[in-house]
């Protein structure tokens, strides 16, 4: 099995993310790491670093870390630095988009992706797919 790590600045926006793979991919365990000490927004690495190692305790194949803001990529290198080599080995970092990426990565670790599959399907783009094809291009509503 493999566990999501979920990084973001708002403890709100991941605990509704984490509800709604709860009920998309229930099996795969799901690991987040949000918001400051004071309750404020941001990310920290021994949160993070907590959340990652609660993940690879939860899933012996590994874990796919998936972050909201570029600036989230710092905290968690700090949090990295702290695992020892065997952990470390079993962490992937996925490029992908948190929302799209998560609830893909989640299914395909529910079925029983390795963690190669489930870093890959994290990282598809989301591109346009959300909208009808006769969306205008402009994004204004159409009619």
């Amino acid at each position: 099995m493999v566990a999501l790590v979920l990084v973001g600045h708002s403890p709100e926006l991941l605990s509704g993310l984490r509800a709604m793979l709860a009920q998309a991919a229930p099996e795969t365990p799901v690991s987040v790491a949000g918001g400051t000490d004071a309750g404020a927004l941001g990310t920290s690495a021994p949160r993070i670093l907590r959340a990652v190692r609660a993940a690879l305790a939860d899933a012996p194949d590994g874990a796919v870390v998936l972050l909201d803001l570029g600036s989230a990529a710092l905290a968690l290198e700090m949090a990295l630095d702290d695992l020892d080599p065997a952990e470390r080995v079993r962490v992937r970092v996925s490029r992908g988009a948190l929302l799209e990426g998560a609830v893909r990565a989640a299914v395909e670790a529910a079925g029983g992706g390795a963690l190669a599959a489930v870093l890959a399907v994290s990282e598809i783009p989301p591109g346009t797919d959300k909208l009808p094809d006769d969306w205008p291009a402009d994004g204004r509503p159409p009619g």
